[in-house]
Formats: C-alpha cells, sequence, structure tokens
C-alpha cells in the first residue's frame, strides 16, 4: 500500500490553463503535445482513468506514473506502473513521483500531481549519537 508524502496537486494549474484554451487564450496545438515517448508511456504503462479528455472530449484519459530519484539509478525518468511504485518504495529511500495525464487521441498532457515515496528511513545500519 502506498504512502505519499508531500503530494502537489496541479488542479488549479490545470482549470486555468483549460479556461485559457476555451476562450482562445491558448492554441490547443500549444497543449495537444505529447510526444512519442509519453504517448507510448500512456499506452503501455499508463492506467486509463473514468474521465474525458478535457479538450477533444473523444477519449478517455490515460495517468502515466513517472519516477525520478538518485537512489532509483538507471530507471530514474522512466514510467513506471502502481505494482512498479510498490515495489519501488518498499526498496528505496526516498523518490518522486509525477503523474501526467494523457489523450491518446489529441496528444493533450498535464502533470496533475507529484509526490514522493519510499521507506523514508536512511539507507544502511541504524545511525546512533556519536559514534
Amino acid at each position: 500500500m502506498l504512502s505519499p508524502r508531500q503530494v502537489v496537486d496541479y488542479a488549479l494549474q490545470r482549470r486555468a490553463l483549460l479556461a485559457d484554451v476555451r476562450a482562445g487564450r491558448v492554441d490547443p496545438e500549444e497543449v495537444c503535445d505529447a510526444g512519442a515517448y509519453l504517448q507510448r508511456a500512456a499506452r503501455f504503462h499508463g492506467r486509463t482513468v473514468d474521465e474525458t479528455c478535457p479538450v477533444c472530449r473523444r477519449d478517455q484519459l490515460s495517468q502515466v506514473s513517472w519516477v525520478f530519484g538518485e537512489a532509483l539509478r538507471h530507471i530514474s525518468g522512466s514510467a513506471r506502473s502502481t505494482e512498479d511504485l510498490e515495489q519501488l518504495a518498499a526498496h528505496h529511500r526516498e523518490f518522486t513521483v509525477h503523474v501526467v495525464e494523457v489523450c491518446r487521441t489529441c496528444r493533450w498532457n498535464h502533470l496533475v500531481r507529484s509526490f514522493v515515496l519510499g521507506t523514508g528511513r536512511p539507507r544502511g545500519g541504524r545511525r546512533t549519537a556519536g559514534g
């Protein structure tokens, strides 16, 4: 079971951006710019959520979790499934997860939230005062 810490929700930023798109202040092409790597990650590692794309209104959104952290070494910066996140959280002290929503039809993408996972324990043995 995941216990996220330092959770940041980007809902207000998302809402403001979508208001700008609907008002014509921002061109939809500017926000529908998911690259091929993000599109593939959404296809293979994303989980479909029960929400329709707010831009094209044609497809359900996928959420992709990206992991970052020194302790993760070569897998830092990669997309991971919920099961992978649980495994990583059990074996690493701390890493950051960024959840991005993606529309695979129009390429809309936006950072939904970020948080920290991990054991929270220092690596190695116990620390003692003065020694």
